[in-house]
């Protein structure tokens, strides 16, 4: 991804989710103990898969749409934004850290997996 869309990728995460949380309440809709429960489940499931997968396995994939469903209860994330949730997780530190450590290479094989999904395009705001 070159840099000039990955920055249109950045804005459009911080667009996206500034007015969810905006017309939300701060998400107040959503169960937030149990979309943890379900990440901190899904992150296992990923990290055991890591060492032996590629990003576009499909088994890899089928839990990258759960990543995508998981963040849909939030609010549903252009192709753009969800781009952009992969850039935060590799540049902002906590969310490097708390990704990887479920897996040193979480956060690279997470991302890569997410551009795959985006890549197809299903789900997606307009």
């Amino acid at each position: 991804m070159d840099e000039q869309y990955a920055d249109e990728c950045r804005r459009s995460l911080a667009r996206e989710q500034a007015r969810s949380l905006s017309e939300t309440n701060g998400w107040e809709h959503v169960d937030k103990e149990r979309v943890h429960q379900d990440w901190d489940l899904l992150y296992k499931e990923i990290a055991a898969h890591l060492d032996d997968s590629l990003p576009g396995d499909r088994h890899i994939q089928d839990l990258v749409r759960r990543h995508f469903e998981i963040t849909c209860r939030f609010y549903t994330p252009t192709k753009e934004a969800y781009l952009g949730m992969a850039l935060l997780y590799a540049e902002d530190a906590p969310m490097r850290e708390f990704h990887n450590s479920y897996h040193p290479g979480m956060v690279g094989f997470l991302g890569e997996a997410m551009k795959v999904h985006a890549e197809q395009g299903a789900g997606f705001s307009s």
